[in-house]
């Protein structure tokens, strides 16, 4: 018997179901924008701020597993998903209260731990949300939907020290004080973030689960679905990540290496202990189970790893760098309490807020973009498109024609935040949407984590201390994603 398709759901049920995400974005742009801000305000020295960042893909690697886990098995008057957008959004909005008031780096640090893992609560089950509620034919669309959005809530985020400057509001303050521009834009981001969020959730429904089981998609073609694991992960694989993040502390303290490298070391021990200790539990463990599903994940989420792995390590590059590398090379200043240096990281905002404009104008395009190349095509055009504009900012002398770059750039961010989604939905069980969601986390955090540990080594040793040469890796590493994009299978290429 023949079981049915899901319904076609019309423009305004989307845009209901995507609107949380406007509020998501704007206190993820407003962290990305203003986080380094508040770190060298606070007396970070500019290598430093690297392993600061580390908060924000680490609390995503351990948090977005879990709740996707514990969504898919879910249920309650209010849905599956939706309870854990509410969380989420109450979480949020204190934390972007306390943040821009932290009167010392390390409650700033700490603060953005907090404000990373609530937003991943709320993150992750929108992933989700959307594969839910939508038939392949229209998931393209449903995750343009969301990078719309996430343009539309970044721009004005980003914008905003920038907007409060220009009516007044005090853009200095004295040595370890964030300006007044930054906290006020963060109070408006926890209001703008919490009401977002409700608006979804109370302007929407779920599918029960037995509702999705019957479904025509609720099991991937088999061409797509995981070759499941025999039994579970050998002692001998757990042995050998061990012994490889040993050897890598060794290495590196008998070099006298950046201590940020260790967090490479600890990530290779930490994978064998999670090896061990998945074999050790019962197989009905959640962590025994989200071994099991990330080993047996499918042949099309183990290409598009690749594919993420570089273009996430050029986002972070980006948020990381951009700051001191414009107000460094166009501003002229390197001092975090000079005019200077605030004009340039505002400019930053601006630029920010542009890249994230040209992606909401991206994710109207990429729909028929999709139908014309196909999904794989479009996002290779798109990641290359990123990697040039990221390239230029090293070239390009006038600091007004860098919203050039930015066009680029939003292309890129716009593809990154939808096609992936898309090709992966198609390849997993609809009972396990929301655990997959979470996996597929791990290849944007670990190179997150990467980049965290590694750019600050590499700007002193290799890149001659000038944060624009790490945006030109970054653009780089954008075209090797585009390439890898190419390996990923996919049985369909519609919009």
């Amino acid at each position: 018997m023949n079981r049915p398709a899901k319904p076609t759901l019309s423009f305004w049920q989307i845009w209901n179901m995507c609107f949380g995400f406007l509020g998501i974005q704007f206190g993820f742009a407003l962290q990305n924008a203003n986080a380094s801000r508040i770190f060298e305000t606070l007396g970070a020295p500019m290598d430093a701020v690297p392993g600061l960042w580390i908060a924000a893909p680490l609390t995503g690697l351990l948090v977005q597993p879990v709740i996707g886990y514990w969504s898919d098995r879910t249920w309650t008057r209010w849905g599956r998903r939706r309870p854990y957008f509410m969380v989420g959004a109450v979480l949020t909005t204190l934390a972007l209260l306390v943040m821009p008031n932290s009167p010392t780096l390390w409650i700033a640090a700490g603060t953005l731990w907090v404000l990373d893992a609530s937003i991943n609560v709320s993150m992750e089950p929108f992933r989700a949300f959307v594969g839910d509620q939508l038939a392949p034919r229209q998931r393209p669309t449903g995750y343009a939907m969301q990078s719309f959005f996430i343009g539309i809530g970044a721009i004005v985020a980003s914008f905003l020290p920038f907007i409060l400057a220009h009516v007044g509001v005090a853009n200095t303050a004295g040595a370890g004080q964030v300006p007044d521009t930054v906290r006020y834009a963060f109070y408006v981001g926890a209001a703008v973030l919490l009401g977002a969020i409700c608006w979804t959730v109370f302007s929407t429904r779920e599918y029960a689960p037995a509702e999705l089981a019957g479904f025509a998609d609720a099991e991937p073609p088999a061409a797509q679905q995981s070759s499941r694991m025999a039994g579970p992960p050998p002692w001998a694989q757990s042995a050998l990540w061990l012994l490889i993040g040993a050897g890598l502390a060794v290495a590196i303290a008998s070099q006298r290496g950046d201590k940020m490298l260790y967090v490479l070391a600890g990530l290779c021990a930490a994978y064998g202990l999670l090896l061990a200790a998945s074999r050790l539990l019962p197989g009905t463990h959640m962590l025994a189970q989200i071994v099991d599903d990330l080993r047996a994940m499918p042949p099309t989420m183990r290409r598009l790893a690749w594919v993420q792995f570089f273009s996430w390590f050029a986002l972070f590059a980006m948020w990381i760098y951009t700051t001191a590398a414009v107000a460094g090379t166009h501003f002229g200043s390197t001092d975090p309490a000079s005019a200077a240096y605030n004009e340039g990281a505002n400019w930053v905002g601006v630029l920010f807020g542009a890249y994230n404009g040209f992606a909401a104008l991206a994710a109207l395009l990429i729909p028929p973009m999709v139908r014309l190349l196909g999904l794989r095509w479009s996002h290779l055009v798109n990641l290359w498109l990123g990697g040039l504009g990221l390239i230029s900012l090293a070239v390009i002398d006038d600091p007004t024609w860098l919203l050039l770059s930015m066009v680029g750039v939003g292309f890129a961010w716009a593809s990154i935040l939808s096609l992936p989604y898309a090709l992966l939905s198609d390849s997993v069980p609809a009972a396990k949407m929301g655990i997959y969601m979470g996996l597929f986390n791990f290849f944007i955090v670990i190179p997150q984590l990467i980049a965290a540990s590694a750019l600050g080594f590499m700007l002193r040793t290799w890149l001659g201390g000038d944060p624009m040469h790490v945006l030109a890796l970054g653009g780089a590493s954008l075209f090797v994603a585009g390439v890898c994009v190419l390996r990923v299978p996919s049985t369909q290429e519609l919009a």
